[in-house]
């Protein structure tokens, strides 16, 4: 397939690497251009591209960057092709991103970034942590597999978005429908639990809505006092520990 990647911070690099290495033709975009790409992000093949680049022309289009940051790329998805799948990885963090009223009264997060692009779309790899997702990738088949929620509307981006995440090492489970996508959110029993295929429906079963921002920002408080600042990513091993502790 044809996939442009907007964001190639700690799960947009590993989403290039791990499709180009699946076959797929995929152009990546970041703010500050495309000769501001690591050669890391392109190890296995993918191309650095501008954003409006990364944008045209594809079968798929991933956002992952800050939720935050997404009413600035919107203009820019106003001619893409309504058969066009775009999947969104982003999770609210209200300390980086600024308090977002709709979503603070209890809208789900995909529904607001399907409101700013004014489109259908998909929802995955946002309920895995990023440390996870770059290591623990493993063949179909493997009997510890790591399961990933997934969400979505359209038939078309639910079978594309299940594909994809089979693609970079991690079994599909399909969670239902976008206004159910709140059961992958932060402080969820699935999010960053790295639970198996057989594990994870009855965790996405078991999540209470009203809870989730509470764990959700107990999370953070733990991080920062364990790493000390709001931007380096915990190792894969503690973070599945603490989300566990918090979340299920």
């Amino acid at each position: 397939m044809k996939i442009g990647i907007i964001g190639v911070g700690h799960i947009g690099k590993t989403l290039a690497l791990t499709l180009s290495a699946a076959g797929h033709e995929v152009h990546v975009a970041n703010s500050r251009g495309p000769e501001n790409i690591g050669a890391d992000v392109l190890a296995t093949g993918a191309k650095p591209v501008t954003v409006q680049q990364a944008i045209i022309n594809k079968e798929v289009i991933i956002i992952s960057i800050p939720l935050n940051r997404i009413p600035e790329i919107a203009p820019l998805f106003t001619g893409v092709p309504e058969n066009t799948v775009v999947i969104d990885t982003s999770n609210y963090y209200p300390a980086r991103d600024n308090k977002i009223a709709s979503i603070e009264a209890g809208q789900v997060e995909s529904l607001w970034v399907q409101e700013q692009l004014g489109r259908p779309v998909a929802k995955a790899w946002n309920a895995i942590g990023s440390d996870s997702f770059a290591k623990k990738g493993k063949p179909a088949g493997s009997p510890d597999r790591i399961a990933i929620p997934i969400a979505a509307d359209r038939e078309l981006d639910r079978k594309v978005t299940r594909t994809l995440v089979e693609d970079t090492g991690f079994d599909a489970f399909d969670a239902g429908a976008l206004q159910e996508s709140w059961r992958q959110q932060p402080g969820a029993p699935g999010y960053c639990t790295d639970l198996s295929l057989k594990e994870l429906p009855a965790a996405i079963a078991a999540a209470d809505k009203a809870r989730l921002p509470k764990r959700r920002d107990l999370a953070v408080a733990a991080f920062q006092e364990r790493l000390g600042d709001a931007t380096t990513n915990p190792d894969a091993d503690y973070g599945v520990r603490l989300s566990r502790v918090l979340f299920m």
